[in-house]
């Protein structure tokens, strides 16, 4: 379907197939019905999938024409090529860079040492909004069993949250359960067509259960825990800040390790191999 689609969007007539799935070439460099096919997002009607096709065929030819045609112009590239390899270098180390730290960060900055700073700099981390657990729930107004609802959302006990979850996977337009995670206010607020004023807190601290119907949908919210504005950051949300810190903080240290680590795994598979003394 694709092959067709492409075709006719190109205005080329004929079969895909037939053509040797090349939909364009510039230079060595050809575009496949494949290629096109893996960059298509889903769900395009098929007055999109034409503009679509259309659109990135063109902005393909556009790149290759660069790449492929423009540079048969100019002299001198090995200054160029120089530039791409160093920064494809740069960018292989920064991705490398990445992964280690998300890997290997709790090794290098351990929880004592991450507590040991936020038990030291609690006044850094205040909350300029309010933090909750709990539950939430859009339902249409006519859902079935809705008192049933009304007293599983509130509870505590694991049966009730059971019978709740198997109930919203058919009747709920929206089930967020979020009695095991702090969660910003802000991200809740926004899914319940209500105006809360300026100060979120100020319901907060009268409302652990709020219920409202509007414009044909029922709203049920639930906080198990609050945590006001101007409040310390629990160290679970920042953990990962101060990680960054330190990381930022001892960056000429971490790079060294980094670059240390892949010189010691070079030598012993034997990528690299050094006949020099290099005072090591």
């Amino acid at each position: 379907m694709l092959s067709s689609l492409s075709f006719a969007a190109c205005g080329g007539g004929g079969d895909a197939s037939a053509a040797g799935d090349v939909l364009a070439s510039v230079g060595a460099s050809v575009l496949t019905v494949d290629d096109l096919r893996d960059n298509m997002p889903l769900g395009l009607s098929p007055e999109d999938s034409v503009l679509f096709c259309r659109a990135y065929i063109k902005q393909w030819i556009d790149s290759r024409l660069v790449s492929e045609i423009a540079v048969r112009n100019i002299s001198g590239t090995e200054k160029i090529d120089k530039m791409v390899e160093e920064y494809r270098n740069d960018l292989i180390m920064k991705e490398y860079k990445r992964l280690m730290y998300e890997e290997n960060g709790g090794r290098w900055f351990g929880s004592d040492t991450l507590r040991s700073y936020y038990d030291s700099h609690k006044s850094d981390f205040i909350l300029k909004k309010p933090l909750v657990k709990g539950i939430f729930l859009k339902l249409p107004q006519d859902a079935p069993r809705l008192q049933d609802v009304r007293k599983w959302y509130c509870s505590d006990k694991n049966d009730d949250i059971e019978r709740l979850e198997k109930y919203t996977l058919q009747d709920a337009v929206q089930y967020d359960y979020f009695r095991d995670r702090w969660t910003d206010w802000n991200d809740i607020q926004k899914h319940i067509p209500m105006d809360f004023g300026g100060s979120p807190d100020m319901f907060l601290q009268k409302n652990d259960n709020f219920e409202m119907t509007r414009d044909g949908y029922t709203y049920l919210l639930s906080i198990s825990e609050y945590l006001p504005s101007g409040s310390e950051a629990p160290f679970e949300l920042v953990e990962e800040s101060i990680k960054d810190l330190f990381a930022n903080e001892n960056r000429v240290e971490y790079d060294r390790m980094l670059r240390k680590l892949l010189f010691e795994r070079g030598v012993k598979s034997g990528d690299v191999k050094v006949n020099v003394d290099l005072g090591l």
